[in-house]
């Protein structure tokens, strides 16, 4: 059945796209408030300086002597009207009456209101005082001053009134008007630029997602996120890690995924190589690292910004606002940091490690019954060749051999598979042409140690004894087990080479090991299950070199641990 596109995801404008148009609205209103608002406070302020000059010129007229004298001749208006025509010109106002105190006009723009009454207010200029108002008079309205004149006695004689009519206040607006409109033009090209610019940011970090997309992409991942069964661990490039999941949490023993701001990786107490892993970047994939208590399997890889194309949660999507069946440019993927998953071996391990334990004690049943098949066909032999008598010391020797070995092994350390161990390593090395000399001390309790750990323990480091004895002209063994003070203390000996003990901390890593390139054994993984093993029972393991290694073990004895994670050897690097 073919999938339909979502209707409300085809053609939906990308959260940059909604934020440009957004600021763009924004700054277009803004500038257009901005405009009215700065045109409204220039008119107030054209208003106020108008009243200001004419309330200048009325008062300059008052006090000239030439309108005193003219107010008290024979003919005011014959000497007063071609003055005030002159002054309207100069002072660029629209006009000047000079009135009598009963409001007669003795001067005025349009002859024909000569001698009619003034048409305003003129009470304070009565009073002797001047005075501000807006009035619509025989010229419409108009911003006037009108200014007492005195004689000298300080009476008025008469009152000059000065106006600008509010049409040309207007037409004064109007010039100053393609100013603010270019003011505000270029307010808001500046803001819609710095919109852009900030879009196109926003389009290259969202990877050109809408809002309902970023939203579902949260939770989709989110919720992916949380329910791998695998870690996920993301670093950036500053070497922090920024995100981890629950599983990442428990298996790195970190604090609960989202509890953790983005931190330096040297800042975490994670495990050695895991710490080196995530502080280098590289790559890696199926990297075995050990930890107190696990075995992780951890691969890594760069991190880099996807390619801007149809959304995998929402495939019919436009990639990045682009038209239908345009091609799209493919810049180089900006790299941001590392992504690494953590998958938990430890049971796989120590199944593989309880496989090898069996192993291990069957290899030496094989060689203590290869031996005995040996020792039976001897014996057989020789009552073949009448020779009873010598027969019989020979099984009567070799069984008081076995006996010894067994009673000095279960009345000390009364462990039944680490004497079933002990037993079979000395026939696997009387088979190899080994000499194994054993030795055992003090009272193991019941249940002080999990068999399998003595077992995992035990027998790495007698492999790995055998291993560097095998090339020794000596060609021996010593092992010795001893409890006191609530300590069993296990030491391993060999007459080999010997270990470099600057070297120690390559040997017990994770593949290390210092055989040679044709020795037999595994990957250099036994040494570090040993280590491990000793740190998960709160032990000590120290490594000396006197004519050969000597590997020494002191743990605590305590409860047994149930159930624990036990990894086995099943490699014997040494």
């Amino acid at each position: 059945m073919a999938a339909k596109a979502h209707p409300t995801v085809q053609g939906t404008f990308s959260l940059a796209s909604r934020l440009f148009l957004a600021q763009l609205l924004l700054v277009v209103l803004i500038c257009a408030a901005v405009s009215a608002s700065n045109y409204a406070t220039a008119q107030t302020q054209a208003r106020e300086a108008t009243a200001d000059r004419v309330l200048g010129i009325a008062v300059t007229l008052a006090n000239d002597p030439f309108v005193e004298d003219s107010v008290t001749g024979p003919a005011p208006s014959d000497a007063l009207q071609p003055y005030t025509r002159k002054v309207d010109a100069m002072a660029h106002v629209d006009f000047v009456t000079i009135m009598a105190p009963d409001r007669t006009r003795f001067t005025h723009p349009n002859p024909d209101e000569l001698g009619r009454p003034y048409i305003g207010s003129i009470d304070q200029a009565l009073a002797g005082h001047s005075q501000v108002e807006e009035y619509e008079g025989t010229l419409g309205p108009s911003v006037r001053a009108i200014a007492p004149v005195h004689d000298d006695g300080g009476g008025v004689i008469a009152m000059v009134a000065v106006g600008v009519t509010l049409q040309s206040l207007s037409l004064a607006q109007a010039a100053s008007l393609p100013t603010v409109l270019w003011v505000a033009l270029a307010a808001t090209i500046l803001g819609s630029l710095g919109s852009w610019l900030l879009s196109r940011y926003l389009r290259r970090v969202t990877l050109g997602y809408g809002p309902e997309e970023l939203r579902s992409l949260f939770a989709y991942y989110d919720s992916a996120l949380h329910s791998l069964r695998e870690g996920l661990v993301l670093i950036d490039d500053h070497r922090r890690l920024v995100l981890y999941n629950d599983q990442a949490a428990d298996l790195l023993a970190l604090p609960p995924a989202g509890a953790l701001k983005p931190a330096p990786v040297a800042e975490l107490g994670l495990p050695e190589t895991v710490l080196e892993l995530f502080a280098s970047g590289r790559r890696a994939t199926d990297e075995i690292h050990l930890t107190r208590e696990r075995i992780l399997v951890i691969s890594q890889q760069r991190a880099s910004e996807p390619d801007i194309g149809p959304s995998p949660v929402f495939p019919f999507r436009r990639s990045g606002g682009l038209r239908r069946g345009e091609p799209a440019a493919r810049p180089t993927p900006r790299q941001l940091g590392t992504v690494a998953t953590l998958r938990d071996h430890t049971e796989l391990q120590a199944l593989t490690g309880e496989l090898e334990s069996m192993k291990t004690l069957s290899e030496a049943l094989r060689a203590q019954t290869h031996e005995h098949a040996n020792r039976l066909h001897t014996v057989a032999t020789m009552i073949e060749l009448g020779r009873e008598r010598e027969a019989l010391e020979f099984a009567v020797q070799d069984q008081y051999e076995s006996q010894r070995l067994t009673d000095e092994f279960v009345q000390s350390i009364d462990e039944p598979f680490l004497t079933a161990l002990m037993i079979g390593k000395a026939a696997q090395a009387h088979e190899r042409g080994i000499r194994l000399t054993m030795s055992a001390s003090g009272d193991l309790p019941p249940g002080a140690l999990d068999a399998r750990d003595l077992v995992t323990l035990t027998g790495n480091l007698l492999d790995n004894a055998f291993d560097a004895a095998a090339t020794s002209p000596l060609r021996t063994v010593w092992a010795d087990f001893s409890v006191a003070d609530q300590m069993l203390i296990i030491s391993v000996a060999d007459s080999g080479p010997g270990v470099d003990t600057d070297q120690l901390e390559e040997i017990f890593r994770l593949g290390g090991t210092s055989k040679g390139p044709g020795a037999p054994g595994g990957r250099g993984l036994g040494l570090a299950l040993v280590r491990q093993a000793v740190a998960r029972l709160n032990g000590t393991l120290e490594v000396e070199s006197d004519g050969g290694a000597i590997f020494t073990i002191t743990l605590p004895l305590g409860r047994q641990i149930p159930d624990h994670p036990s990894s086995g050897g099943v490699d014997h690097g040494h």
